[in-house]
């Protein structure tokens, strides 16, 4: 008897263990497949935006149009997009993706000394404290620009290598917005908003500026929501959040609010209704209630209607197996719509 049992166990085991193998081996060999089906959705998400380009009674990217999740302007209906599917099935799986506007946040690596206030603007809508405002703004500064003096209350080089591991500044655009954790003062709550407790702690930022332990706070949006190290620069006012309106000259949330409202409307081919078609003051003032004339003026030069740089998110699957791709695309015409970036994470 007790060798049967023994026996019992010994088989149970070999079988739990041949079933592990087996699932690792199925995995292993899914995985080209899945890296493929990843491809194939950054495809099909270069095709929806080259064909969105091609119609021309949209010259503008807004929220309502198929590319964002939308149901189409007045020009899908006899385009190819009318024909777009969300969960495309290829082979022996079948993806989902989701196109999103780099326009629609603010390109860090333009901040600078000259236009800190949209920085600080940003900051004050996370409900950063005030105390707290210039060592961060300062420090982002310090990060960006290429010289190692530091501003006030900033940091370079030399406070980074009394860290542990100790490190550099960038002093140069900034690569994936995730540099920002590594920069003075800059908490995974600042950063993640909302979002910070699904996400591990911040190496290095576990203290303040006078390197004291610090309380995690809770900020309702983070700068993953507003920043973005690829975009032409210019926020897109038909695809911006609200928070991201809010960095703009002179636009308090009431503005953000009007100029949400007055882009949401049906598109029926007026120009004074559905998504703004040109970012001229006079236009803005006539279509936004309660933005004033010279307040339009004020954001003109920071705003655009169209974009050029996308996020493209797209998840594979294959027989209970997902991967999580990401790509950025790059806008130059119908016939060139670049892939700057592929990675999964």
């Amino acid at each position: 008897m007790i060798s049967i049992f023994v026996l019992t166990i010994l088989a149970g085991g070999f079988a739990f263990s041949m079933k592990i193998e087996t699932k690792l081996a199925r995995n292993a060999n899914n995985e080209t497949e899945l890296e493929w089906l990843g491809r194939s959705g950054v495809e099909y998400a270069r095709y929806i935006i080259a064909e969105q380009a091609k119609i021309a009674s949209e010259p503008y990217q807004a929220l309502n149009q198929v590319w964002a999740g939308g149901p189409g302007g007045p020009g899908t209906t006899n385009s190819p997009l009318a024909l777009i599917e969300r969960e495309p099935h290829l082979g022996n799986g079948s993806f989902t993706w989701k196109i999103t506007d780099l326009a629609s946040k603010f390109n860090v690596n333009n901040l600078n000394d000259s236009n800190q206030g949209m920085l600080q603007e940003a900051l004050i809508h996370l409900g950063l404290d005030a105390g707290e405002m210039t060592p961060v703004v300062n420090s982002i500064l310090d990060w960006l620009d290429v010289d190692s003096n530091p501003h006030i209350d900033g940091a370079e080089t030399d406070f980074y290598q009394t860290q542990n591991p100790p490190y550099r500044a960038k002093d140069g655009p900034i690569d994936d917005l995730s540099e920002l954790l590594m920069i003075r003062g800059v908490s995974r709550e600042m950063f993640w908003g909302s979002a910070s407790s699904n996400h591990t702690l911040a190496a290095f930022q576990n203290v303040n500026r006078f390197s004291s332990p610090t309380d995690a706070s809770s900020f309702p949006v983070g700068f993953m929501d507003v920043f973005t190290p690829f975009s032409s620069g210019k926020i897109n006012l038909n695809t911006a959040p609200p928070a991201t309106l809010q960095m703009l000259p002179g636009v308090d949330a009431n503005i953000a609010d009007a100029i949400i409202a007055a882009r949401s409307g049906e598109d029926d081919g007026n120009p004074l209704t559905g998504p703004f078609r040109n970012v001229d003051a006079n236009y803005l003032f006539n279509r936004v209630p309660g933005l004033s004339l010279p307040l339009a003026r004020a954001m003109q030069p920071f705003v655009d209607i169209r974009n050029r740089t996308y996020e493209v998110q797209v998840d594979a699957k294959i027989n209970g197996y997902e991967r999580h791709f990401v790509a950025i695309l790059g806008f130059n015409n119908p016939r060139d719509v670049q892939v700057l970036l592929f990675y999964s994470r």
